[in-house]
């Protein structure tokens, strides 16, 4: 079996484990139709991984930790893998980015390996271990570190990231309103990316089709800041014009080239 393939079977595991809080190791390898030990070493790479506990007979959610990110990256991931594959395609070689330390852009670094002489400015942990070549160049900021979400926030990266410039920032969002603008759940990302933004010569949002439905607490940017959506598919009609009225391209699977959808 290929990586890619145990690694969407890993995330399938978590994401039972996650909704169902425990699950049964022979239950996995019926569904999965694998052997108990295949089933068994992929628990024990994720409870080494820090991500669930073991126990007899299977797995079980480890206690006292924040699953807001566990979470996250369990839902709508072939959305998220379908425009981070969007967004791949749209980086050069020898170009200097962005990368949130959101689900869709810890996809977006599967797709960068054999590109050449990128450089790539990250506050995830998680994404700069995706980001392994020697033809990356890794930027990682600094500061207050996050274990249950694997990364850093705070006035440190900030600081850090003051002294950057000229690079494409690629943004996630929790939510997106036509008034409030992209927004964030989190307000330490939300500080952070909104000044990421701020710096960058360019910005594209990652967005799936559920983020339009309504805004989350936090302000990331206003629609001025956006240079393209990037998204899973066709925005809702009233979401086009919008898009048309502020100039923002749209990018989705039917429509994946730079240009008007």
């Amino acid at each position: 079996m290929n990586t890619t393939s145990i690694q969407q079977r890993k995330e399938a595991i978590l994401a039972k484990v996650y909704q169902n809080g425990q699950v049964v190791a022979t239950r996995l390898a019926e569904e999965f139709g694998i052997s108990d030990a295949t089933v068994r070493r992929d628990l024990r790479a994720l409870a080494e991984a820090g991500l669930l506990e073991l126990n007899h007979g299977g797995a079980q959610l480890r206690k006292n930790l924040d699953y807001s990110f566990i979470s996250k990256s369990m839902r709508n991931v072939e959305s998220k893998r379908a425009i981070a594959q969007i967004a791949a395609g749209l980086i050069e070689g020898g170009q200097q980015i962005f990368l949130d330390s959101g689900t869709t852009c810890f996809h977006i670094a599967g797709y960068l390996r054999g590109k050449k002489n990128i450089s790539v400015i990250v506050n995830s942990v998680r994404t700069a271990q995706e980001l392994y070549s020697a033809d990356m160049n890794v930027l990682m900021l600094g500061g207050q570190y996050r274990p249950e979400r694997m990364d850093t926030v705070g006035p440190i990266a900030a600081e850090t990231l003051a002294k950057f410039r000229g690079y494409r920032a690629f943004i996630g969002c929790d939510g997106a309103g036509m008034e409030f603008g992209p927004s964030s759940i989190d307000i330490d990302s939300a500080h952070l990316f909104s000044q990421a933004i701020r710096n960058a010569r360019e910005c594209f949002l990652l967005a799936d089709y559920s983020k339009f439905e309504s805004p989350a607490l936090f302000k990331i940017a206003d629609w001025n800041n956006i240079s393209i959506v990037i998204t899973d598919q066709r925005p809702p009609a009233e979401w086009i014009v919008f898009f048309e009225q502020h100039r923002i391209q749209i990018l989705c699977p039917e429509n994946p080239n730079l240009n008007t959808v």
